[in-house]
Order: structure tokens, then C-alpha cells, then sequence
């Protein structure tokens, strides 16, 4: 484990020729998880860390990110309030290369976090709201992924099919999907600059405050429900404190921003299907299943809202979110 560490520091003063470092330190975990990763200390006091991806599907990962951190000028890193990773070098290893970037301070919040301490679900709107206020040039001039509405909802649409050929989503949810797939007024919305994969495990904060952000691999242009739909995950209270935030801190007058994001968000447990048909895994797969069941055993409940568009009147962010933060697979 120590050797693997000190072959990191290694690569960081490969990757960045002159650089003196005075201390080192695991990040993450050390024997699983898809990338090594350290902590380097230099002699001017700046923290970097240091990743090396261990299978292909992290050093895709980690070359999207890369481009889309390096497309993030120092000009559009002022605009926001929290700060996103630097590229600072990389050096090759093998047949991949690690990747040295600046160090962002902060922890991984919890679910719960959202609901107990509505100062940091504030936060996370007023961060969001400000990714989506970014001006979309830089995107289209970085050559990255730019989504209209209608490849929003065909993509949508992909999945919601995709899972019903597996003859195992309830019939429910399938007259629920496609009852917003059907609905134009719901789609109709203007594509901002979007982190594209935003979630726990990409927001960074210290007490109260968002300090980071990481995985920007799917930076683009898009829905702005999509970085909404993760926090459906958790109770009402937070999702209700973080839409209030998002559309106070200027993030547009979209009627139907939450009710998108519930469509995203109850999508997950399609996806979540699909990956387990892929990998055939029978446990990812009967979790999917069951996930799917109880979601439909809730949308029939008489409190249970459409997912169609609806007016700012009657729009209410319910029933669904506590169903599936009970599972917490992926947020515990």
C-alpha cells in the first residue's frame, strides 16, 4: 500500500518536472475502487492530487473529465462558488497515464445532511443554480456534448424502452413513463451548461458550504433537471429547500423543472435495471426489480402525483423520493 503511494508521488513530480514535494498521503480507497489515488504536498504548501485509473472504463472516465476541467477557464471558475479541480500535468504509466490536478478540501456529504441542515441544502441550489448561469459558449467552443430538448427526451425515451423490452418493469410505471414521454409541455425548456453526473459523490462541502466540485466528465449542454434529480434520493423537505434556493439563486423560471426531475430520477431505477442485464447480475437486477415494484405500489397511492407537466400551484415533490432513499445502494 505504502509502495503504491510513493509510486504515485513519483509520477506527480514526472508530471510536473521541478516539483518538490514534502509529504504524501492516501486518498480514497486503497485497495478498491476504479482509480490510486494520492495526496501530494509541494514546498510552496499546495495540495494536488494524483490518480491513476485501474481498468478502461476509468481512464475513459478520466479523459472526458480532463477535457472538461481544462475547458473550464479561469474566467468561468471565477463565476462560480465553489471550486473545481486544475490540471496541473500528467505522466504515462504503463499503457494509461496518472493525472495531476489541484486538491479540493471538503468531505462527501449524506442524504440526511440535505433534510438536518437546510443551510447546506441551500448551498447545494445557490452551487447549482450558478453551473446553470454559466455562458453556454464555452461548451460549444470546447467541442462538448450540446443536447436540445428533443435529445433530452429521446434519450428518455431510449431508456424507458430499453427497459420494457426486459418484460420486467410493471405495467404502472410503464403507463407512467410514457404518459411523460408523451407530454410536449413537460420537454420544453431551455438547455444550460450542465455537470451532467452531479451527486453525492461529486459535491464536496466544509459545515454548511459547497467547496467543491468534482467528475465533470459529463459536462455539457442540457437539462438543468438532470443535476436536480440525485436529490429526489433523499426526503421532500430537502428536495423543496434546494429547488427554493435553486430558483432564488437565478436558476430560471422552468415550470416544470421538478416534475423532469422526478422523471430522471425514477428513470435511475431503469438504468439501474439495464446495467444489470449488461453485467448479468442477477442480485443488480432483482434489486432493480424490487426498487421497481415498490415505486409502483407508490404511484398508485391517492397522494401520488402525475409526472405530466403540471402548474406552480399543484406541482408537489412527494412520495416518490422516500420510496427509493429506503434502499440507499449507492448514497450510504
Amino acid at each position: 500500500m505504502a509502495g503504491s503511494q510513493f509510486t504515485l508521488a513519483a509520477l506527480a513530480t514526472t508530471a510536473v518536472p521541478g516539483l518538490v514535494l514534502t509529504g504524501t498521503r492516501t486518498l480514497g480507497s486503497v485497495a478498491g475502487g476504479d482509480y490510486e489515488s494520492a495526496v501530494v504536498r509541494d514546498a510552496d504548501g499546495r495540495s494536488s492530487a494524483i490518480r491513476r485509473p485501474r481498468n478502461q472504463r476509468a481512464e475513459a472516465r478520466q479523459s472526458a473529465d480532463l477535457v472538461a476541467i481544462r475547458a473550464l477557464s479561469a474566467g468561468i471558475r471565477a463565476r462560480l462558488p465553489f471550486a473545481v479541480p486544475e490540471y496541473r500535468g500528467q505522466a504515462p504509466i504503463g499503457s494509461t497515464r496518472a493525472i495531476l490536478t489541484s486538491y479540493v478540501e471538503g468531505a462527501h456529504p449524506a442524504l440526511r445532511d440535505l433534510t438536518d441542515r437546510p443551510e447546506l441544502a441551500t448551498s447545494v441550489g445557490r452551487a447549482i443554480a450558478a453551473l446553470h448561469a454559466l455562458p453556454t459558449s464555452f461548451v460549444t467552443d470546447a467541442g462538448l456534448p450540446s443536447l436540445t430538448p428533443f435529445e433530452v427526451l429521446r434519450s428518455a425515451v431510449s431508456v424507458m424502452d430499453r427497459a420494457v423490452a426486459t418484460k420486467l418493469v410493471p405495467d404502472a410505471l410503464q403507463e407512467r413513463w410514457e404518459g411523460a414521454a408523451r407530454d410536449q409541455q413537460l420537454w420544453q425548456f431551455t438547455p444550460t451548461v450542465v455537470h451532467g453526473s452531479l451527486g453525492l459523490d461529486s459535491v464536496l462541502v466544509q459545515g454548511d458550504d459547497v467547496t467543491g466540485v468534482l467528475g465533470w466528465g459529463e459536462l455539457r449542454l442540457g437539462d438543468p433537471a438532470k443535476d436536480l434529480a440525485w436529490v429526489l434520493a433523499g426526503r421532500r423537505e430537502a428536495f423543496d429547500t434546494v429547488l427554493s434556493a435553486y430558483t432564488a439563486g437565478g436558476g430560471g423560471r422552468d415550470r416544470q423543472l421538478g416534475q423532469r426531475a422526478r422523471v430522471h430520477h425514477e428513470l435511475e431505477t431503469a438504468q439501474w435495471l439495464l446495467h444489470g442485464v449488461q453485467v448479468k447480475s442477477t442480485e443488480v437486477v432483482d434489486d432493480a426489480v424490487a426498487m421497481m415494484h415498490r415505486l409502483a405500489e407508490a404511484v398508485h397511492a391517492p397522494t401520488a402525483a402525475p409526472l405530466q407537466a403540471v402548474s406552480p400551484e399543484t406541482m408537489e415533490i412527494g412520495e416518490v423520493e422516500q420510496l427509493l432513499s429506503s434502499t440507499e445502494r449507492r448514497h450510504s
